[in-house]
């Protein structure tokens, strides 16, 4: 058969159909293939699209295959599992692929690095160096294959990774000593920690303060110092909840007014080098930052009416 008569889905969509029907829900087989759920459907729906047929049922809580479909993965399942089995696919280990990502500090010890196993144990091949930069540089780092930037881009091709807010958090002993905090006007008897990489300014407004930037007191020029000193009881520290989680989770760090946020400059994914480890590490960062940003959705609407300074 001429090429011209053929509709052959990718391989990538042969292998989300094949795993989608194997864990029957896209999220699951995201997992197995270390991309996002979106990606998985988007490509599952590209091959029904090609072939003009339906090949799950999606009205359930998981998948079901339909007839087509169970057909289909009969026919498609054995030459998958030939390509896996010839020898030149396998990955072997002695081959390694260097990635070299570069991050700022906050967000790769608390966005990256607590899942970062789940990207490791999928590709061993992958010898990974996670590098530090400044929160906001204005070159790119050399030698690296990503790099992720706070702030504005400054180069075309960005992806977001997260759009993020801001609101203040206290340590539940400092709260104590200072007694309720019930309006937003309360927090003038509490130190507001400073860093110029997040202003007050904004949020104030958003508050209904008409306050100045504070100006007592140290100013922490990174946004992890900037929590742990919330967390050992030195002030308010007006925090992203995404890289507060594990504060937050534990009780060493708790919202004042969940209700009163304030969006700040995302982090974004510059453009990367175009290598498989590259771009599989993109996918998978994409869609741990995107359930980052649900949690603290989440965990912020569960707070929504409450008051915890009371």
């Amino acid at each position: 058969m001429t090429p011209s008569r053929l509709r052959l889905p990718s391989l990538d969509g042969l292998l989300a159909f094949e795993a989608a029907a194997r864990y029957g829900t896209f999220e699951q087989a995201a997992e197995a293939l270390c991309v996002t759920g979106s990606a998985v459907a988007k490509r599952v729906a590209a091959v029904e699209q090609l072939l003009g047929v339906q090949l799950f049922d999606r009205s359930g809580r998981t998948l079901i295959l339909t007839d087509v479909g169970h057909a289909y993965l009969r026919q498609v399942g054995g030459p998958l599992r030939l390509l896996a089995a010839v020898p030149l696919h396998q990955v072997d280990d002695r081959r390694k692929q260097r990635l070299r990502v570069c991050a700022p500090p906050t967000f790769a010890r608390q966005i990256i690095v607590p899942r970062l196993q789940e990207f490791t144990g999928q590709y061993a091949s992958v010898e990974l160096e996670l590098v530090l930069s400044t929160p906001y540089p204005d070159s790119p780092p050399g030698d690296h294959d990503l790099w992720i930037r706070g702030g504005e881009p400054i180069e075309p091709g960005c992806t977001i990774l997260m759009r993020d807010c801001v609101t203040p958090l206290i340590s539940p002993a400092l709260l104590r000593a200072v007694g309720p905090l019930r309006k937003p006007v309360d927090m003038a008897a509490v130190p507001l920690l400073r860093t110029s990489l997040e202003p007050w300014t904004l949020w104030l407004h958003a508050a209904g303060l008409d306050w100045d930037e504070p100006h007592n007191g140290p100013t922490l020029m990174d946004l992890g110092l900037l929590l742990e000193a919330a967390v050992s009881g030195q002030g308010i520290a007006l925090g992203r909840p995404t890289l507060a989680t594990q504060w937050l989770t534990t009780g060493a760090l708790v919202p004042l007014f969940p209700d009163i946020t304030c969006p700040v400059p995302p982090y974004y994914l510059m453009p990367h080098a175009s290598t498989e480890a590259a771009g599989a590490f993109a996918e998978w960062l994409i869609g741990i930052c995107a359930h980052a940003i649900r949690e603290t959705t989440e965990y912020l609407s569960r707070l929504a009416g409450t008051n915890v300074a009371r």
